[in-house]
This record gives C-alpha cells, sequence and structure tokens, in this order.
C-alpha cells in the first residue's frame, strides 16, 4: 500500500468520480473518502487490482448516494423548490439511475453500472466478476428487466 498503488489507481477512480459527480470538488471528495476508508481496510490493497478499482467504485458510488440524500433531507425549503425548478439534467439523470440501481442486488446494480456508465463489454466485466460473458448478458437482461418494471 503506498503511493505507487495510489498512482496505479487514480486515473481509473478520478474518470470515474468526475462521472458521476456535479463538479470536480465533489469529484475530488469522493476519491479522498474512499480513499480514507481503503486506508482503513487494508484488505482491499489485498485484491486484485480489477477488484481494487470495483471496491473503490461501489463505496464512492454508495458516497454519493449518501451524501445526496443527506444534503435532499437537510436543504433549505427554497434551495429544494429552486432545484425542482431547474435541476442539472445530467445531475437529476445521476442521482435517479443511482437510486434505481440501489434497488437491485448489488451484482446486478455493479453489472448495469460498468456496461452502461463506464462502457465496459460483458468480457470485461465478466473477468472482473469471475463469471462467463454469456452469464453476465442474462444477469444484465434480468436487471433491465427489473428496471423497467420500477420506472413503469
Amino acid at each position: 500500500m503506498g503511493g505507487e498503488q495510489y498512482e496505479k489507481l487514480f486515473p481509473d477512480l478520478r474518470r470515474f468520480a468526475l462521472s458521476i459527480a456535479r463538479h470536480e470538488q465533489e469529484a475530488n471528495d469522493l476519491i479522498h473518502e474512499a480513499w480514507l476508508r481503503a486506508l482503513k481496510d487494508e484488505k482491499v490493497f489485498e485484491l486484485k487490482h480489477h477488484q481494487q478499482k470495483a471496491w473503490f467504485f461501489k463505496v464512492m458510488k454508495r458516497l454519493l448516494i449518501d451524501e445526496r440524500r443527506k444534503r435532499k433531507r437537510y436543504a433549505p425549503y427554497e434551495q429544494t423548490q429552486h432545484e425542482q425548478l431547474f435541476p442539472s439534467i445530467n445531475a437529476f439523470q445521476n442521482i435517479e439511475m443511482m437510486e434505481l440501481l440501489g434497488a437491485l442486488s448489488e451484482e446486478q446494480s455493479t453489472i448495469v453500472f460498468q456496461k452502461f456508465w463506464l462502457g465496459f463489454s460483458s468480457e470485461e466485466i465478466g473477468r472482473q466478476l469471475s463469471l462467463p460473458a454469456s452469464t453476465v448478458r442474462s444477469k444484465l437482461r434480468s436487471a433491465l428487466i427489473k428496471l423497467r418494471k420500477q420506472i413503469c
């Protein structure tokens, strides 16, 4: 565990954090908080590189969801009204998607997220999760059916 691992992981963590955060500072905060959590749980650094990335992605995603829920709960009335009238479309979609993914199993959520947000192929996802690509596609299909039912 050290600077070398941080430098190896940082580009992927930054790209991911920027894809889910509203702005750069929020992305930096996610990376920082996830790294602090990893330092508390040193077993993370014993994982393979792709498993470490998946762990960090999951932690950052959950941190963001928790932070947004907290903000939503404690936001002043005026601020909440303003956000409802003029939401940032990308931020709004990100929050909505995070909430929908939260209703899926952890594995389904990971597969959907990696497929549609990170652009991974079923083969790449399968390698990370130690599953055949066909199983990934099957689980993805089941997850999408579940998401459609939630939306409608």
